[in-house]
């Protein structure tokens, strides 16, 4: 495919991109590359203060690990997908200036993402260690669990990014659609506090995100191999979106400088 040899061509402009990414998104900040990990523990100091009292009906066994193992991928994924949609108008400068393959913005800030994820586990294993469950062989699986995700989010984002350069409100609107996704992936609750006949149960099953939650807790939380027929999907459906989402850039990146 040509996304490769582009890739390839370009390596150098990609690893740039990549550094700066990374570098870039806590420039200025006191703290600066630590809010990548206290941004996504704050979350958890929260949900596992407030939620014990929503659902007391409702026990989850080392329900302070099982946060950190679904808030800290979900935070991978928000990342990439809200930073990814207004990557090209971001760059707008550049774009209007060089020519480069503009795949890059998208599939750098995906990497970055990803680095950025791989450096977060070691917090999960600190709490897996800290709160005595411990870690296991299982965790091998983790890149594989992470490519997939990683791939579905870039498939999403070549779409985004590239539909957001003609409708100027799509960013607002992804901000809005990603905090439903949140609340209809299991992070927070377990899919087994609903009923298996029922609408919601079915809908939150079918979402991706779910079995790459459950993949997560399985290696990290359960010490157990996860469900290969969940992944399987997931992966499926990744190679499909992006597909058709690096179709439809291509086909929308011939009126990126007009629009910008």
């Amino acid at each position: 495919m040509q996304i490769f040899k582009d890739l390839y061509e370009y390596r150098e402009l990609l690893k740039t991109n990549v550094k700066k990414d990374i570098r870039g998104k806590y420039k200025g900040s006191f703290l600066g590359i630590l809010w990548s990990f206290l941004n996504p523990l704050l979350q958890v100091i929260v949900y596992a203060i407030v939620f014990p009292y929503l659902m007391r009906g409702a026990t989850i066994e080392n329900y302070v690990v099982y946060l950190v193992t679904g808030i800290i991928p979900w935070t991978f994924f928000n990342t990439v997908v809200s930073m990814g949609t207004t990557v090209i108008k971001a760059n707008e400068g550049i774009i209007k200036k060089v020519y480069f393959p503009r795949e890059i913005l998208v599939v750098s800030q995906v990497i970055s993402g990803l680095i950025n994820f791989f450096i977060s586990c070691v917090i999960i294993i600190l709490f897996c260690l800290g709160f005595g469950v411990g870690i296991s062989i299982h965790l091998i699986l983790v890149p594989v669990i992470a490519l997939i995700q990683a791939i579905l989010a870039l498939g999403i984002v070549f779409i985004l990014s590239s539909v957001n350069v003609y409708i100027q409100d799509l960013e607002y609107i992804v901000t809005f659609i990603l905090n439903m996704v949140f609340y209809g992936t299991p992070i927070i609750y377990e899919l087994s506090q609903f009923s298996s006949a029922g609408f919601l149960y079915t809908l939150i099953q079918i979402n991706p995100m779910t079995p790459l939650m459950s993949a997560y807790r399985d290696v990290f939380l359960y010490h157990q191999w996860p469900d290969p027929s969940g992944l399987i999907y997931v992966g499926i459906l990744s190679l499909i979106v992006l597909v058709v989402g690096y179709y439809v850039f291509r086909k929308l990146e011939k009126g990126f400088a007009e629009q910008l």
